[in-house]
């Protein structure tokens, strides 16, 4: 049975509330030492090797991707890395990347677009969920590391607790739609220190995770109880 989805007026307390700081800068942990481990190897997922929308591999599926991907706890099987990296799946995802800008953001109108019916990204979506080992968790987390700002995140626990929305894709417009949301994520994101290069979509999905993943590790979850 589908809980009951969290609503805008419930996000922004949420992300409002000083625990959320205290979050952010507890996974990102940006005092940490160069070169020391971090708390949870996530927090590099942006950071690695540039990033994944960094000028120049863009548009394509490269090892420093696949590898990001493993930071935040998935993997990309090794048949579908090779057709990623040497085959035609990689080929027919970067003709599709090409379309999609870096420079849009969910927050901004032409994301609508982006996201509409056999869009660009609806259809890389679908030639990167398709193969065997490929579910949706992955193929989120490998298009978030290309198009960070306008791609989420989203895992099980994030997904139970946003109440399981059906298409997170335009539930997320509809949230970040009136440019609240958005102010609101990168103003926690100042606070608790962490680079602005992180989207305002992955701190979202930061303090999501960090607030239910205790009461989701239980049994029977039935969502945060915001």
């Amino acid at each position: 049975m589908p809980s009951r989805l969290v609503d805008l007026e419930t996000l922004l307390t949420v992300v409002d509330d000083p625990r959320s700081v205290a979050d952010l800068a507890a996974y990102f942990e940006p005092d940490r030492a160069p070169g020391a481990s971090p708390r949870y190897s996530g927090s590099r997922f942006e950071f690695l090797a540039g990033g994944g929308d960094r000028p120049g591999t863009a548009n394509e599926i490269t090892a420093d991707d696949l590898v990001a991907v493993t930071m935040m706890g998935v993997d990309v099987p090794g048949d579908v890395a090779l057709q990623l990296l040497e085959g035609g799946l990689g080929a027919d995802v970067t003709r599709h990347l090409e379309e999609i800008p870096t420079d849009v953001g969910i927050e901004d109108a032409a994301a609508v677009e982006l996201f509409a019916s056999h869009s660009h990204a609806r259809v890389v979506w679908d030639l990167l969920e398709e193969p065997h080992g490929m579910g949706w968790v992955v193929t989120g987390t490998l298009l978030a590391r290309k198009r960070p700002q306008l791609v989420p995140v989203e895992d099980r626990v994030v997904r139970c607790a946003f109440g399981r929305p059906d298409g997170v894709w335009n539930w997320l417009l509809s949230m970040f739609a009136d440019g609240r949301l958005g102010a609101h994520l990168r103003a926690a994101l100042a606070r608790a220190g962490v680079p602005s290069q992180v989207s305002a979509l992955r701190v979202l999905d930061v303090i999501v995770w960090m607030r239910h993943r205790p009461a989701h590790l239980h049994d029977h979850c039935a969502g945060p109880g915001w």
